[in-house]
């Protein structure tokens, strides 16, 4: 292992952090009638936490000086899986430093009586969940600004757009590593994909990259054009894009109760958790590479599929109203259309944007959301989950084995739309990586339920700390921010241990980089030399 190279490299991606943060410094900073106002301690907080990043990469340059050696596949892997812990730990610090409040007491004539910093953990858990794109919090109130400045609410999106693409396609496209890049992106967005990686891994990098800016720029106008100020628009376009869904109100997007901001980021939700070298095609006049790639067809048809589903279930149930029969008011019908087609987007892209309360949906709707959590976007987007093409492969190995109990003899290859696919190394991966997703969901599952006191669950009306727990599980590995119950939609994740939020946090990167990158800095055999 390379730990010079390792640590130069380390050392570019904290200058990274550092300079992003002070894109942030402005937002601290209003001009208002009597006169220029200053957000002291968010100033002061992202400044420390600018300096602090500026002195770790100068260290992290230092023990790496003079190192030109070549970054080979697992350096490559260190990098990724270092970077984000790295890049988590310095996003936390202008949480700390700013004195940022996650909840607040309040007396009988609501004036802020005292305050509750944010912890070491909780810093941690926001910063990875903002890095991660999970979009999770423990913050209760994101509108008070003597509880979260703005300028910190801006850093808090910022991690979502850095996140969403990766720091490490950042990384390749803006420093480049030739032939290592092969391995940072594919460590960055792994997935078996149809879209093969153009030669030139730089190339690609700066591609992707422009179509993230291109499609947040023009997500931000739009919502702008559509009644959002400039600061709500970039935080939203950076959570849509990068599917995080860290939002500036409480009530997320509901805040606007507007349709037309709905949908308009509904279809950039879309547009984010599919494969961007589609998108490219289709910038590039190649619109039918779409419909002929089975990966973002089976997308399509479940988001359309389940939020008919969804709506069905929901106008039985009056899940969208009040005690009325929704089918003879049309104005109800598009209502449960509208909210059951976002929440439908948000959960399988793994946004987790808000708009309706869909904890208080009927257990069909619920139960259908909690499963579309271990589905995702596509190979190659910013989404999260365990993608649809891995769900597509591992559906037809179970179809071919099952075949070959009763005709041992036959050999049939797996079909991708029309191209055969016949590689038995690509098979034994996808089904270690769904076990291993349910091997780390059991097992996590189960800790959280026996250190997470009872107690936690005191002041909630609906108690069930089995369900609460998983789904805070599959919320967090699967990067999806709410779950059900105690972390339902108008909930947080505040309510826990500092363990707890820990394990969250945990959870969060190992679904972001896909389990491996991260579990491999923990074998020793990985950091040998030999």
């Amino acid at each position: 292992m390379n730990t010079s190279l390792v640590c130069r490299l380390l050392g570019r991606v904290a200058l990274l952090v550092g300079v992003s943060m002070l894109f942030s410094l402005p937002w601290g900073f209003t001009w208002r009638d009597d006169g220029l106002h200053v957000e002291t301690r968010g100033v002061v907080g992202l400044s420390l936490s600018v300096l602090i990043s500026f002195c770790v990469a100068g260290l992290l340059s230092w023990l790496g000086r003079g190192e030109t050696g070549r970054l080979y596949r697992k350096e490559a892997m260190a990098v990724v899986g270092l970077c984000w812990m790295l890049a988590t730990v310095l996003g936390a610090l202008p949480f700390l430093f700013s004195g940022t409040s996650r909840l607040a007491v309040r007396d009988q004539s609501g004036t802020i009586s005292d305050r509750v910093p944010m912890s070491f953990a909780d810093a941690i858990f926001e910063s990875a969940s903002g890095f991660s794109t999970t979009g999770a919090t423990v913050i209760g109130d994101l509108e008070d600004r003597e509880l979260v400045p703005r300028c910190i609410l801006f850093w808090r999106s910022s991690t979502h757009f850095l996140g969403g693409l990766g720091i490490i396609v950042l990384f390749v496209a803006i420093l480049g590593q030739g032939s290592a890049g092969k391995t940072l992106m594919r460590s960055e967005m792994p997935g078996p994909s149809q879209q093969g990686m153009r030669a030139r891994m730089q190339h690609t990098a700066w591609v992707f990259t422009a179509i993230y800016l291109i499609l947040n720029a023009v997500l931000c106008l739009l919502l702008v054009l559509e009644g959002m100020g400039w600061f709500d628009a970039i935080c939203h376009a950076f959570g849509t894009l990068a599917t995080g869904g860290f939002s500036t109100y409480n009530a997320s997007l509901g805040h606007f109760d507007s349709p037309s901001i709905e949908f308009t980021v509904t279809v950039f939700m879309i547009l984010a958790g599919s494969n961007f070298a589609l998108l490219y095609a289709v910038m590039a006049g190649r619109w039918g590479d779409l419909w002929r790639d089975l990966e973002w067809r089976t997308y399509i048809v479940v988001i359309f599929g389940v939020t008919a589903l969804v709506v069905a279930f929901g106008l039985w149930h009056d899940d969208f109203v009040d005690g009325t029969n929704a089918l003879a008011q049309p104005e109800e019908f598009f209502r449960a259309i509208r909210f059951g087609l976002f929440q439908v987007v948000s959960i399988m892209t793994t946004t987790g944007f808000g708009t309706h309360d869909f904890d208080g949906w009927n257990s069909f709707g619920r139960g259908v959301l909690f499963l579309l959590m271990f589905v995702g976007g596509c190979a190659g987007s910013t989404g999260g989950g365990l993608k649809v093409i891995r769900h597509i492969l591992f559906l037809k190995i179970l179809k071919r084995e099952i075949e070959r109990s009763f005709r041992p003899s036959v050999v049939r290859p797996l079909r991708i739309g029309d191209q055969a696919v016949n590689d038995p190394e690509m098979y034994r991966g996808i089904l270690v990586y769904f076990s291993m997703i349910l091997v780390i969901f059991v097992f996590s599952w189960m800790a959280l339920v026996t250190i997470e006191p009872d107690s936690t669950w005191n002041d909630q009306e609906i108690k069930n700390k089995l369900i609460d727990s998983a789904s805070g599980i599959a919320a967090t590995l699967n990067n999806i921010g709410p779950g059900l119950g105690i972390v339902g939609a108008t909930q947080n994740y505040a309510h826990f241990t500092s363990v707890a939020k820990l394990l969250f946090a945990w959870l969060m990167m190992l679904g972001r980089l896909e389990i491996f990158v991260v579990l491999v800095l923990f074998s020793p055999r990985f950091w040998r030399s030999a």
